[in-house]
């Protein structure tokens, strides 16, 4: 049978019409390809690529700045090849809400580096985990448990360590104080006691330094991300350094763990903190209870559905500790050096505590709605210097945005802090100007819920921040106690107009240089 088959196959093959049938039939499918490619949408513009390497040898211009001047040439949607990876730059609120939101499902991945995907356990974390079934259970936990305000220790400790803010700058005397190291324990230890239920215990120097190789590696330039047939090499010791960070990190959350089993606290407990919260799902540790009371909030399907391992509560831990220490450091130093840089503001903002508080007091959590000017300072903050200015976001499927194409797997990067300085959709965009968004101002109305797309600062759709809430209450109320409580002059007469306001580029951007300021203090009650 098969040798009738070849010889009939033989004989077609030997007929000159089954040639002109082939050549035909060959002709027809070239023309259909070239067709579908003809149809098939142009990459935007971007910087002419060099073979092999792409744009790689602009990688130092990949940062908020550089990308907001390549998008003044290239326009608001710009492509960069790095290596075989495709990059696109999104600096436009038009193109951001295309991103977004009218395509949110398709770009609702992260990218992660070879670094990122090593360091929270391959993507165990929420952070950095594929959009699906998996990450929308975590988020839930996040946003239901984690930075709740049901969690009343973690708001208390942003009350606590405010005030401790507060009598640190009271003990100086009148002499310089560097506010921005304050403002960062100020954020550490919120975190920390949110985390792990503690302050200053053991290993909050060690948990510190961890921090800080991982921030490193992170940002660390890997030639295996761009050209993976080159990963072997590896002449930074990037490989020895992460195994021996993650080594680091196991070590020192492994320890905390057990310790929080064998002490069986439940998340009900008031000093529960968010390793409590996690261990309630983590699989080794579950105990199915018979009964159980019901709640009406979504908190069950919770409890039935989602099973932790210890590595992903060590890369939730990181997310949290990543998310929400350097970003709201950053954020209330800014707002700080932006009112020294504009005294008219803060006295604006002084004369607005003074009416609302009162001079024999500070303020407290229950005046912070009665401040508007305040609310003003913040927005305005948060749209100079958005506490992430690079949002990335990565293709889950082949896309066209304005007409260009954007392939599956390429790397988005939101310009959140070029957006917030659109000349388009900003007067005035690079000035400080807080009243814009006053009731009289052009930009009232404005909020930071993501359905703004000229103001970002927490992201937008699936992936904005989970933690906003909590961010912006530490923010206020360390602004507004730091406004209230001292009046602030710059040290050695240095003029408002000669303050250092440049940044740098990282996970945030941060000033460049620590703020020092010399405080006075201002009301009619000890602050220490």
């Amino acid at each position: 049978m098969a040798a009738a088959v070849g010889n009939l196959a033989m004989e077609w093959l030997h007929d000159p019409l089954s040639w002109v049938f082939l050549a035909s039939v060959t002709a027809l499918v070239l023309l259909h390809q070239l067709r579908r490619r003809g149809k098939k949408a142009p990459l935007p513009p971007g910087p002419k690529p060099l073979p092999i390497i792409g744009n790689m040898n602009m990688m130092d211009q990949l940062t908020h700045r550089g990308l907001a001047k390549l998008a003044e040439q290239y326009g608001g949607l710009l492509h960069l090849r790095l290596g075989r990876l495709h990059a696109f730059a999104v600096s436009t609120p038009e193109y951001a809400r295309e991103v977004l939101q009218a395509q949110d499902s398709a770009f609702s991945n992260r990218p992660a580096t070879i670094a990122i995907t090593y360091l929270t356990y391959d993507r165990a974390d929420m952070a950095f985990a594929h959009y699906g079934p998996f990450w929308r259970q975590m988020r839930k936990l996040c946003v239901m448990k984690l930075f709740s305000r049901r969690r009343a220790e973690t708001w208390v400790a942003a009350r606590d360590e405010s005030a401790a803010l507060v009598r640190a700058v009271a003990r100086s005397s009148g002499e310089p104080v560097n506010l921005g190291d304050l403002i960062f324990t100020l954020t550490k230890n919120v975190i920390f006691r949110a985390a792990f239920g503690t302050r200053d215990g053991d290993g909050q120097d060690e948990f510190i330094a961890i921090l800080q190789e991982f921030s490193k590696l992170f940002g660390a330039f890997n030639i295996g991300d761009f050209i993976p047939w080159l990963g072997w090499w590896d002449p930074q010791g990037i490989n020895r350094r992460l195994r021996a960070a993650r080594a680091a990190l196991d070590r020192f959350i492994d320890k905390i763990i057990d310790e929080h089993m064998r002490r069986g606290k439940s998340p009900d407990d008031a000093d529960a903190d968010m390793v409590d919260d996690m261990l309630a799902f983590l699989a080794e540790a579950k105990q199915t209870a018979a009964g159980g009371k019901k709640a009406g909030d979504g908190d069950d399907d919770l409890q039935n559905t989602l099973r932790l391992t210890r590595d992903n509560i060590k890369a939730i831990i990181m997310d949290v500790m990543f998310g929400g220490t350097e970003t709201v450091a950053s954020a209330i130093e800014w707002a700080m050096a932006e009112m020294m840089h504009s005294p008219d503001d803060l006295r604006r903002l002084q004369q607005e505590l003074a009416d609302v508080v009162g001079f024999d007091r500070n303020v407290n959590e229950s005046d912070l709605d009665k401040l508007p000017f305040l609310k003003c300072v913040v927005k305005e903050t948060l749209r100079l210097h958005p506490p992430i200015p690079l949002l990335l976001h990565e293709t889950a499927e082949d896309c066209v945005v304005g007409g260009y194409s954007v392939p599956r797997g390429s790397r988005v990067m939101i310009n959140v802090w070029a957006i917030g300085r659109d000349a388009g959709s900003w007067k005035d965009a690079d000035a400080f100007r807080p009243a814009r968004f006053a009731p009289e101002g052009e930009a009232h109305g404005l909020d930071f819920k993501g359905g703004c797309f000229e103001f970002l600062p927490f992201g937008s759709g699936r992936r904005s921040c989970p933690g906003t809430a909590l961010g912006l209450y530490a923010l206020e109320l360390a602004v507004a106690q730091l406004a209230h409580g001292f009046n602030w002059a710059l040290p050695d007469g240095m003029k408002p107009s000669e303050l250092d306001m440049s940044d740098i580029f990282g996970l945030t951007a941060p000033r460049a240089t620590r703020l020092y300021a010399v405080p006075t203090p201002r009301l009619n009650c000890p602050l220490d």
